[in-house]
């Protein structure tokens, strides 16, 4: 075994062990059984037939796969024709053929729109869960954060990648002595503890996290907001929303997304309650990372930082760049209050 690996087993280990500290982690990983004995039977091959609207759309809501969030967002498209979607999960679930081959021929070829390879891994893991393991832009990010994300020829298809990540996963749970469903809980625990750690945002912010929520906002109303005119957020094959917490050797981009017209590539980062300092670091990285591995010779790569507010430090910082090259968006919410008429007549 090479350094990298056991420092990524040292760290994973380190993260299994802060789990009686850390209710999220602890909540997900005891919430297997709960998932398994409720979904399993929904996604067994002989229940896929009558596989309706209401079981499966519930599956993609947190509350009830008590595991991944943002599933939800294709569910009108998932489920338009359930039909076509009985039959993807067939051919999905059937374990008689390769599993690289029927992953091209479901999730590769967008059979089913809004079926990417974040949702299909989560049901492969619920199906078989000493099989599969998930494959999203969460686990994708632990693994490079650990440095053992594997290198994959351009050729190589969506599904001979996912073989190959998921042979890497089953080894991980191999070595650790845990299961899939916990292996994929520490890899979110790995990667909160490094963003926390760079943020430094605290758990309550005026009740709520108010930075997710605006980043969930910009993702399913990106068309209709300014940037959504010029710019669409990034895809892949499989991936119809890549471009979302987009996964990096330096870490995750909130959005990546790319000109509808000109060649270029836009880096958005959300200021949250980072210094200035951090923020213009974190984007410059991110911005060399997408130059380096993403953009093609002649297409540039630019930054968005979306603020609540923009203070001097930040004017300054963006000052010795040229015009354009990083630009500053705030955000606004407003809060309305309406008066509600109360009929005073009593009843008699």
């Amino acid at each position: 075994m090479n350094d990298r690996w056991m420092r990524a087993l040292s760290e994973l280990r380190d993260t299994l062990a802060r789990v009686p500290k850390d209710t999220d982690l602890q909540n997900i990983i005891n919430a297997r059984d709960e998932v398994f004995t409720r979904y399993q039977s929904i996604f067994s091959l002989n229940n896929l037939p009558n596989l309706s609207v209401e079981e499966f759309s519930s599956f993609l809501y947190f509350e009830n796969n008590k595991h991944w969030s943002g599933l939800h967002r294709h569910v009108g498209k998932l489920t338009a024709d359930m039909d076509k979607l009985r039959h993807a999960l067939t051919i999905l679930l059937n374990e008689n053929r390769p599993l690289a081959e029927r992953f091209d021929e479901v999730v590769s070829s967008s059979m089913v729109k809004g079926l990417g390879k974040g949702l299909a891994t989560a049901i492969l893991l619920v199906a078989y869960p000493e099989r599969y393991g998930v494959w999203n832009n969460t686990s994708e990010a632990a693994l490079r954060q650990m440095g053992i994300w594997p290198e994959f020829d351009r050729n190589t298809t969506l599904g001979q990648r996912y073989a190959i990540i998921n042979d890497l996963l089953r080894k991980l749970s191999d070595e650790l002595e845990v299961d899939l469903w916990t292996l994929d809980a520490l890899f979110w625990g790995i990667v909160k503890k490094e963003e926390d750690t760079e943020t430094k945002m605290p758990v309550i912010e005026h009740g709520f996290r108010l930075e997710r929520h605006l980043q969930d906002f910009l993702i399913d109303n990106w068309e209709r907001t300014e940037l959504g005119q010029e710019w669409e957020i990034y895809r892949e094959t499989g991936d119809e929303e890549a471009g979302f917490e987009y996964p990096t050797d330096a870490g995750r981009i909130d959005i990546l997304a790319r000109h509808k017209s000109r060649p270029e590539w836009l880096v958005v980062e959300l200021k949250k309650d980072q210094s200035t300092d951090r923020v213009i670091g974190q984007i410059l990285r991110y911005m060399g990372w997408v130059k380096k591995n993403l953009a093609s010779p002649g297409e540039e790569v630019k930054g968005l930082i979306i603020s609540s507010d923009v203070d001097k430090n930040l004017q300054y910082a963006l000052a010795v760049f040229p015009p354009g090259y990083i630009r500053v968006m705030c955000y606004r919410v407003q809060l309305f209050l309406e008066p509600v008429g109360l009929d005073d007549k009593k009843d008699t």
